[in-house]
């Protein structure tokens, strides 16, 4: 799975709020929710993303296993 958690924390380090990326990144408050609900974003909004606060993906993005095994 793969979870956003560290994106609010970078946005925090780097001042932005969600209103500022949106701006910068040009999406809309529906990609803001399924980012903090850990759902499906497309590829082009996670590089608008880190284009935008100029990080790494893996500044914003974290591969989490949920398998039991």
């Amino acid at each position: 799975m793969i979870v956003f958690d560290k994106l609010w924390i970078t946005m925090k380090k780097l001042g932005f709020s969600t209103y500022k990326l949106r701006e910068q990144c040009g999406i809309d408050s529906k990609t803001i929710r399924r980012l903090k609900a850990n759902e499906n974003i497309e590829t082009k909004t996670l590089d608008k993303i880190c284009s935008a606060l100029n990080c790494k993906i893996e500044d914003i993005a974290e591969f989490i296993n949920n398998n039991d095994n």
